[in-house]
């Protein structure tokens, strides 16, 4: 199993600036941020199932675009993943006829061109062997992360999130754990943006790791590419024993 940074950044601008999208060997999405863009029609037609962690439109701006564009080369609906409130959020605010045509109908009730499927923290999709399963997430909307199991290997990834325990205590029994994704948008010196818009600084993320320990790569997404490198430093000098290193677009694991 393959799993490609097509969109990682906090932010559209700065180098590699596409926001949050994975693409899992080339028929699964995880968020459908913009750098879904990197992705060329025949890429979408193959993609069959998109997995939400929330819905943002750093995480979902892609998502309906993706739908019309691959929409002539399908013959099954994409099935989009998330939690029952976020794909009620997506439907009441994104595919409902006045932002964008509501696909769960279209073409027709029998044959739309999106399904939503609701899933539970904890539970895990199974699709020809390869298991995601939704975990915990602190953020202003409702949300969830991600595992990706491969039977061989496994990578989590945090999607947007502050302060999150119950993350990490699954994240530090999982077995077979190669790489852990964790999102910290800010630099400390905007610890109280980060908290009053839910996401992780450098101090609250080695606060949650403080009794953490876990053997696998630890790498940093959602920068905000303004402060990319002064929350690197900061992580660097709070975090040293787990090495973090940033998430590259491009980058692509093996699992």
């Amino acid at each position: 199993m393959k799993v490609r940074i097509l969109g990682c950044s906090g932010a559209i601008c700065g180098a590699g600036g596409g926001t949050t999208s994975l693409l899992v060997d080339n028929d699964i999405l995880i968020d459908a941020g913009t750098g879904v863009g990197e992705l060329s029609v025949a890429e979408l037609a193959h993609i069959d199932h998109v997995f939400i962690t929330h819905s943002h439109l750093d995480h979902t701006a892609f998502l309906p675009l993706m739908v019309d564009a691959a929409a002539e080369h399908r013959t099954q609906p994409l099935t989009v993943h998330a939690s029952q409130v976020t794909l009620d959020i997506l439907h009441a605010h994104l595919f409902n006829n006045l932002i964008w045509p509501d696909f769960t109908v279209i073409p027709s009730a029998a044959a739309p061109g999106v399904r939503f499927a609701a899933l539970e923290v904890g539970h895990g999709t199974n699709l020809r062997g390869r298991t995601l399963t939704a975990l915990p997430a602190q953020h202003a909307v409702p949300a969830v992360g991600y595992a990706v199991d491969s039977g061989a290997g496994s990578l989590v990834f945090s999607g947007d999130t502050t302060t999150n325990p119950g993350f990490w205590s699954i994240v530090s029994a999982m077995p077979r754990l190669r790489h852990v994704i964790v999102e910290t948008a800010y630099p400390d010196a905007h610890r109280a943006t980060a908290v009053a818009a839910r996401h992780y600084c450098p101090s609250l993320l080695a606060a949650d790791l403080r009794d953490v320990s876990f053997d696998a790569e630890l790498l940093i997404s959602h920068l905000k590419p303004a402060y990319a490198a002064q929350i690197m430093q900061e992580l660097d000098a709070a975090l040293h024993r787990f090495d973090p290193h940033p998430l590259d677009a491009g980058r692509v694991f093996v699992l």
